[in-house]
């Protein structure tokens, strides 16, 4: 399985096998802590995931793509990442982007 840049699966341990082929162990999903540089988002019609990653966290690469950090770090993680948000919560909370470059620093 070819692991992508960003993608949540990159910090996942792995084996290979005699051919070469990579297995993938079980994700353990971030999940939330309390941060004193929390933000918390109010959510309104027409954000997602993919558009408040690529806002909050805009300064790393292909920020959208870090979608689910946003998913995992709720209090209670976001299920189904394709519900609209508005319609499944008031509010966001994010991460402080050092703790997400911290998170994803070795898949950047």
């Amino acid at each position: 399985m070819v692991v992508f840049r960003n993608s949540r699966y990159a910090a996942c341990k792995a084996a290979r096998d005699e051919l070469g082929r990579r297995y993938l162990f079980d994700r353990q999903p971030y999940r939330y802590q309390s941060h004193a540089d929390n933000l918390v988002h109010p959510v309104v019609q027409g954000d997602s995931l993919w558009s408040l990653a690529g806002h909050y966290f805009a300064p790393l690469p292909r920020p959208s793509g870090l979608w689910w950090i946003l998913a995992d770090f709720q209090p209670e993680p976001v299920v189904d990442p394709l519900t609209p948000l508005w319609q499944d919560r008031h509010h966001i909370i994010v991460p402080p982007l050092r703790v997400v470059t911290a998170l994803v620093g070795g898949s950047l």
